[in-house]
């Protein structure tokens, strides 16, 4: 039986930033980006039960590419602009669920550092890549980025 996550990311995150500060957190999502191994307690606050598996071994692992996605969840709701460059190198991440979450945050920040990895994956071989890429192009766009 498995045990339903009470929090939503958004919240979890949130509360997670009451104890430990963004400043932290976010230092922790940029490393996770960067090859850092998911740690339990991350695990629970960035994916609540199904980080479980994960971390005993299952979907790649705890340095797999889920914590990579789960990190980029929590980057959007816990941002600074330290985190732009690994959010930009996110978009050419051999995962696809990777790259589509690292669209989603450059499209909620209006990262415009991110408008050329966006137009890149307008030509994803995955749907949900090139859906995410051409949100975040149209969000990018209206908010004043130059597309040249």
């Amino acid at each position: 039986m498995t045990s339903r996550w009470a929090d939503s990311p958004r919240t979890s995150v949130a509360r997670h930033c009451d104890r430990v500060g963004e400043h932290a957190l976010v230092t922790s999502l940029i490393g996770l980006l960067e090859g850092d191994e998911l740690s339990t307690e991350l695990g629970e606050v960035l994916a609540g039960p199904a980080s479980r598996p994960v971390l005993a071994g299952g979907a790649g692992g705890p340095s797999g590419y889920w914590p990579r996605v789960w990190a980029l969840r929590g980057l959007l709701y816990a941002f600074d602009d330290r985190a732009t460059p690994s959010v930009v190198a996110a978009t050419a991440d051999p995962a696809w669920r990777v790259r589509e979450m690292a669209l989603k945050v450059i499209a909620r920040h209006r990262l415009d550092e991110g408008l050329e990895a966006a137009a890149r994956c307008q030509g994803d071989d995955v749907a949900r890549v090139r859906a995410a890429a051409a949100r975040a192009l149209v969000r990018l766009v209206s908010a004043g980025a130059d597309p040249r």
